[in-house]
């Protein structure tokens, strides 16, 4: 194969890539912006609605472990495509969903399409070199930006059209999606099928130093992203009195949208300064943001701070995959993908329902903030005193 050819095809498939996982981002995420709108339909509580938009990100991170598994033996083409596929389903169902139970069972299996990620990620990490992973995934990584086009799009559409409208035009994406990887898409050349059973190759992949410690780093950035990404608009309504439908769901489509771009920047930082450097200064980020925003300060005080902390948190899950990229072997990408991407979604999911608890007791949200400096803080320690001084990570048993 030619450069010319072969930079021609990481291109092609990057794009594809990208694009696929936008769209499937964007189904991930219907439920959050219409989580104000299904409260008032049906009366439900906070925690009610804390649960209703955690369902699918708990979904869509246990998947990621079965995806990022089956796309290391059946290659990121064909997965991407059925998943896709699969995912019209769910979405379908939930626009004519009229009750909790129903909205309930929508998201569990709309949570497919959050583990698309896991496909992604070894899909395009098997076209690229290692000094070239960090950037190439972190450009991956900004289809992240499907959440912000919920966040803006979502709403919108519900209220010009109906309520079902958004859920039928991601279904059409996502046909489009799923087609256009059978027909243009085509895995990286040379890329071997993994022959070992699941179970053997989930094991090998779990072990790995390398993935407990990114799992336990991707946790807190990708899931602190993924928290105020759906839980946002909620927590602006209640400590800001702002509206949801307009001004709260744009400033958290614009702390996911941040959060998105700075995230190829931290891989390319990554592949540059080392990827232990850029996760400290970024946990670092988070732990002062996090504390600032916790005291509820005037809202241009509260807007900078959110802010602050997105682009930091897509500084730190660019590096978590450049490092990933490097470290573990080519024909367990996918596996490990799946451990540390499932650890990133869980991060997500929990918090969400701790914040509905703690407001629905305290009626404030400064606890929830506090924990997660603290829990920042702890990863930064160990980010800079263990992770730092080893200069690189390495695959280690």
């Amino acid at each position: 194969m030619t450069t010319h050819t072969a930079t021609a095809g990481r291109s092609h498939a990057l794009v594809l890539a990208t694009a696929g996982f936008a769209v499937n981002f964007w189904a991930w995420a219907l439920l959050s912006p219409l989580g104000p709108t299904y409260k008032e339909l049906l009366g439900l509580s906070p925690l009610e609605v804390s649960i209703l938009v955690a369902v699918p990100v708990i979904v869509g991170s246990l998947g990621r472990i079965v995806l990022g598994a089956l796309t290391d033996r059946y290659g990121g083409r064909l997965m991407f495509a059925v998943a896709s596929l699969l995912g019209v389903v769910p979405t379908v169902f939930l626009a004519f969903a009229q009750s909790y139970p129903a909205l309930l069972v929508g998201g569990l299996v709309l949570g497919l399409t959050g583990a698309t990620f896991a496909i992604g990620v070894p899909y395009v990490n098997a076209w690229f070199p290692p000094e070239r992973r960090g950037l190439a995934l972190g450009i991956f990584g900004m289809g992240n930006i499907g959440t912000a086009i919920s966040g803006f799009a979502t709403p919108q559409i519900a209220t010009s059209f109906g309520r079902p409208a958004p859920f039928f035009v991601v279904a059409a994406a996502l046909v489009l999606v799923g087609l256009a990887f059978l027909a243009i898409g085509r895995d990286a050349p040379g890329t071997q099928p993994a022959t070992e059973p699941f179970l053997t190759r989930f094991l090998a992949a779990a072990r790995l130093r390398t993935t407990r410690e990114l799992a336990g780093l991707y946790a807190l950035t990708f899931g602190g992203f993924v928290a105020f990404g759906v839980y946002l608009p909620l927590y602006l309504k209640a400590a800001y009195g702002l509206t949801t439908t307009t001004d709260a769901a744009a400033r958290a489509a614009g702390f996911v949208l941040l959060a998105t771009l700075a995230r190829p920047l931290g891989g390319w930082l990554a592949d540059r300064a080392g990827g232990e450097r850029v996760l400290s200064a970024a946990l670092g980020s988070v732990v002062v943001c996090a504390i600032t925003v916790s005291f509820a300060p005037v809202m241009p005080l509260a807007t900078t701070g959110f802010l602050a902390m997105a682009a930091a948190l897509g500084l730190g899950n660019g590096a978590v995959f450049a490092l990933l990229g490097r470290a573990v072997p080519g024909r367990m990408v996918g596996s490990a993908t799946g451990v540390v991407g499932a650890a990133g979604g869980l991060g997500g999911f929990l918090p969400p329902i701790v914040m509905g608890l703690i407001f629905q007791a305290t009626g404030s949200y400064a606890v929830g903030l506090m924990l997660l400096a603290t829990m920042a803080f702890g990863a930064f320690v160990y980010c800079w005193f263990i992770l730092r001084t080893r200069q690189q990570i390495q695959p280690l048993t």
